[in-house]
C-alpha cells in the first residue's frame, strides 16, 4: 500500500483541543475508507512566514499514512471545504521514518536547552 506524509495548518483561533479534535475527525475519515495513520504529530501553534486568511500563526499537524490514493483524495476534499484548515500538503513517501520528524526532534531539543 502506498505511504504518504501529510501536513496540515488549522487557524490559530482554534484551541488545542478543538484543533487536536479536528485532527481526529480526519484519521475517521481516512479509516473509513480504507487507508490507515501509522503516526500522527502535532506540531503546536507556530508562527506562520506570511499571513493567511487574517491569521499569523496556525497548528500544525502531520499524519504518517498508508494509504490508498481514494482515502487521501477523500480527506483532502474535506479539508478543502473545511474552513478551519488553512493550507494542507501532502507528498508520496518509499518509506516512513522510525524516528520523529525534524520538527519534534527541534522542539525536544529547545525544551532540553532550556532546563
Amino acid at each position: 500500500m502506498p505511504k504518504y506524509e501529510h501536513v496540515f495548518i488549522c487557524r490559530q483561533d482554534l484551541t488545542s483541543v478543538q484543533a487536536e479534535t479536528l485532527a481526529e475527525e480526519f484519521k475517521g475519515t481516512l479509516t473509513e475508507n480504507g487507508g490507515e495513520v501509522v503516526d500522527s504529530e502535532y506540531w503546536g501553534l507556530r508562527s506562520i512566514a506570511y499571513r493567511m486568511n487574517k491569521n499569523r500563526k496556525g497548528h500544525y499537524f502531520l499524519f504518517k499514512l498508508d494509504s490508498n490514493a481514494k482515502a487521501v483524495a477523500e480527506m483532502e476534499r474535506l479539508m478543502n471545504i473545511n474552513e478551519d484548515i488553512m493550507r494542507f500538503l501532502t507528498i508520496r513517501v518509499k518509506e516512513h521514518s522510525d524516528n520523529h520528524s525534524t520538527m519534534m526532534s527541534h522542539k525536544a531539543k529547545e525544551e532540553e536547552e532550556r532546563i
